[in-house]
């Protein structure tokens, strides 16, 4: 009778899937992110894709909803630090100059999440939710009207930023943020 392998013990197998799923994504976007080209980049047999996720969407779907939660996490953080609002303008000048999404590998996850959301009303529901909870941090600062516009404008600055040719002006963010805040209601 033929000896059974023993199995090996890796329990960070599926988190190292969903990690080199973002860092594919990352490099090549959706549609070039094979279960193979995944799987070469976690160092697994392809066979564990299978194993550890239904199919293609559900290991997407893990890999955005972690990629959002840790965007949004820095966010509600830098919102959370502001004591006052003075300071909340100055934390959404900086989430959208300096801190949120300014990493070109993050920016590509981004669009690629929009994308996706724009055809398949199950992304939409993460990126629905994802918004949610930059409004939810906002409106500790300002009233949920200002905030969706707010939350809107940190989006099209980033997009922008990351698209347009030539460096942004700094200034412009900061008379953007003000005119958005100006006659805004307190919370």
């Amino acid at each position: 009778m033929a000896e059974r392998r023993a199995r090996r013990h890796d329990p960070q197998r599926r988190d190292r899937i969903v990690e080199a799923c973002l860092r594919v994504i990352g490099e090549v976007g959706v549609a070039g992110a094979s279960t193979r080209r995944i799987a070469a980049a976690a160092d697994v047999p392809l066979g564990s894709i299978t194993y550890h996720f239904d199919d293609v969407d559900a290991l997407l779907r893990e890999a955005f909803e972690r990629f959002t939660r840790r965007v949004s996490d820095r966010f509600e953080h830098a919102m959370a630090a502001a004591p006052d609002r003075a300071a909340a303008r100055d934390a959404v000048i900086a989430l959208i100059s300096v801190d949120v999404l300014t990493d070109p590998h993050e920016l590509v996850l981004t669009h690629e999440l929009y994308t996706l959301a724009a055809r398949d009303p199950g992304f939409r529901r993460l990126t629905h939710d994802w918004m949610s909870r930059s409004r939810r941090a906002l409106e500790r600062h300002v009233d949920p009207q200002t905030a969706r516009l707010l939350d809107a404008l940190i989006e099209g600055m980033t997009i922008h930023r990351a698209l347009d040719t030539e460096p942004p002006d700094p200034s412009d963010v900061a008379v953007a943020v003000d005119r958005v805040l100006a006659g805004a209601p307190s919370p």
